[in-house]
């Protein structure tokens, strides 16, 4: 019996072996020849063997820098509302402090105004009683410590005579004739005084007046006129 009669069954020859091998393959590599279908091997080969990395911002995505930015604009945005907010806050509480003040001081001058109006009177009494005669003894005390209190309120006494008359603050009771040592209308007397609390007038001071004669006013007007002149073409005030 031959070798050939004795091997197992299944098992090919040689031969048939060989012949097995020689035979082309189903599945036939890429040809160099045709370079797409080597990139489309190597597309393959990549995406079975690693995850494929897309580029960031391809997809609509933003990138963490550009959110960064995005988010740090806002913020600056956000900042700028809010000083804007406080200032205009602060410009407000500023206006309000004011005003109160404002009419804090004006309640004050009100309520002082209203509290020393009725003393006026008694300050009258003790003028008209000094004139009479001195003061003397717990009446002078008394007298002296009145016009202090007024004075540290605020209350000045204004009005003496030889003043220029001033329609502001005098009430002219009469006009009593010329002076010639006047030049303006003048207080020739005080029949009571003014007093005043700040700028604002608690009471006129009634006065007598006199007014310069007639030809001395004329004098005294065309005086004033000369001094305009002189003024005018003397820049300098020299």
């Amino acid at each position: 019996m031959t070798d050939d009669n004795v091997r197992p069954e299944g098992e090919q020859k040689p031969s048939e072996v060989e012949e097995v091998a020689q035979q082309p393959s189903r599945d036939p590599a890429p040809s160099p020849e045709n370079p797409a279908e080597v990139d489309e091997a190597d597309e393959v080969a990549e995406v079975d063997g690693a995850p494929v990395v897309e580029e960031a911002g391809h997809d609509g995505h933003e990138t963490p820098d550009e959110a960064e930015a995005d988010e740090l604009a806002v913020t600056k945005m956000e900042l700028e509302e809010r000083t804007l907010d406080l200032q205009r806050l602060q410009a407000e509480y500023l206006n309000y402090k004011r005003r109160v003040d404002r009419d804090r001081e004006l309640v004050r001058e009100n309520a002082t105004y209203a509290a020393l109006t009725p003393i006026v009177d008694v300050l009258d009494t003790i003028d008209r009683a000094r004139d009479h005669e001195p003061l003397e003894g717990g009446f002078k005390a008394v007298a002296e410590q009145l016009e202090r209190i007024v004075t540290g309120l605020g209350l000045v006494k204004f009005g003496a005579v030889g003043d220029p008359f001033d329609p502001t603050i005098h009430e002219a009771l009469s006009h009593i004739g010329t002076d010639p040592e006047v030049e303006v209308t003048t207080c020739k007397v005080v029949a009571k005084a003014g007093y005043k609390i700040g700028d604002r007038v608690v009471r006129a001071a009634q006065v007598l007046v006199v007014d310069p004669p007639e030809g001395q006013e004329v004098i005294g007007a065309q005086a004033e006129a000369s001094l305009d002149v002189e003024a005018s073409r003397d820049p300098a005030g020299d």
